[in-house]
């Protein structure tokens, strides 16, 4: 990749090359260890196997934008951003009892043909992939701190690594929490800036900025800039898991109605319908037998409501906002230029 051009195949095949590498050496390791480990090693590998690297582009380029030259060192730490969202993926599926991820079984589905023999095979799979998780955000850790980074480059943002991980747990537990309560768009906004927005672009870039030497100033900027647009990465995401092309997303379109997730497209269907289409609702949400046709009535409610149309703006609004946010910012033009596709590439997509 040219030091000075974002290129973001070029960038994409540089993380994926450290991901593959460092991830295969620790699955190799991990399988040795006895044989009956290599379908959890496999699910280990799988979990990283795909991805838009958006998180280690928005740590690459957190660190470019404070003048800070290309480096192959702060790719490898970059790259830990994407270990992190491994494990939260495998965690997060694993909490809403997702099936497909990227058009595969997800891990604890995966690992159930590892276990099929035992007693309680399916507890026994999903006990398996939570340690999955856990093995990749150790490994998230160890990757960051030999990158090759200077240590005191290292030891200046290693304590942010505390606030991502608290925040990101955060947001899944509110989820959690919040899952079958009844709508509320304000409480689903907070859901979504503490478990995705955070740690998909305000995190990376605070962290390849911290890595970079960034002031006080380009921070509170990254931030001003990171959050709105996390928030429409994930508002894009409620709208494309209810009415995407599963052969695009990967993803079955009915786990957020079946598991009456507190989304902001659902919060705001709620709040815009009225009283016999909020019956209709409630006969539906949270429905783990719902249908096709179940499906389609929730989606017929939501478009004779608008409520795409609202999450659209949402969506609108905020990368507007972060966008401005950017503008504001002396950064080298390159880091401006790379900043403003990355936030049209986060929040305007078909998977």
């Amino acid at each position: 990749m040219a030091s000075d051009r974002w290129e973001p195949a070029a960038f994409k095949a540089r993380v994926d090359e450290v991901l593959h590498r460092v991830v295969a050496q620790e699955a190799g390791r991990f399988a040795a260890i006895d044989p009956s480990l290599d379908p959890v090693a496999e699910q280990v590998e799988a979990a990283v196997a795909d991805g838009k690297r958006l998180r280690a582009a928005f740590c690459y380029w957190g660190w470019r934008a404070v003048g800070q030259p290309d480096s192959d060192a702060l790719v490898r730490a970059a790259a830990s951003m994407e270990l992190v969202h491994a494990a939260a993926v495998v965690h997060d599926d694993l909490i809403d009892d997702s099936p497909l991820r990227h058009g595969r079984p997800t891990a604890h589905i995966a690992l159930r043909d590892a276990v099929r023999r035992g007693p309680r095979a399916v507890a026994a799979a999903r006990s398996l992939a939570m340690l999955v998780g856990d093995l990749l955000m150790s490994l998230a850790g160890q990757v960051f701190a030999t990158s090759g980074l200077p240590a005191a480059y290292l030891s200046r943002a290693r304590p942010l690594w505390s606030v991502l991980a608290r925040e990101l747990i955060a947001g899944e537990c509110l989820e959690i929490l919040r899952t079958g309560a009844g709508p509320d768009t304000t409480a689903s906004l907070k859901v979504i800036r503490y478990k995705t927005a955070k740690y998909t672009v305000e995190q990376p870039l605070l962290i390849g900025g911290t890595l970079a030497g960034a002031g006080a100033r380009l921070r509170e900027g990254y931030s001003a800039y990171g959050l709105p647009l996390g928030e429409a990465f994930q508002l894009r995401d409620d709208l494309l898991g209810l009415f995407g092309d599963p052969e695009r997303t990967g993803k079955a379109n009915a786990d957020d109605v079946r598991g009456h997730r507190p989304t902001a497209l659902l919060a705001e269907t709620w709040r815009l319908a009225g009283d016999a289409e909020r019956g209709l609702l409630r006969t539906l949400l949270g429905r783990r037998d719902l249908d096709d046709e179940g499906l389609d009535t929730v989606r017929e409610v939501m478009r004779r409501l608008k409520a795409p149309d609202r999450i659209e703006d949402m969506i609108t609004a905020r990368v507007e906002e972060a966008l401005d946010a950017l503008h504001q910012l002396d950064v080298p033009a390159p880091a401006a230029t790379a900043l403003t596709a990355l936030a049209h590439s986060a929040a305007v997509r078909l998977s």
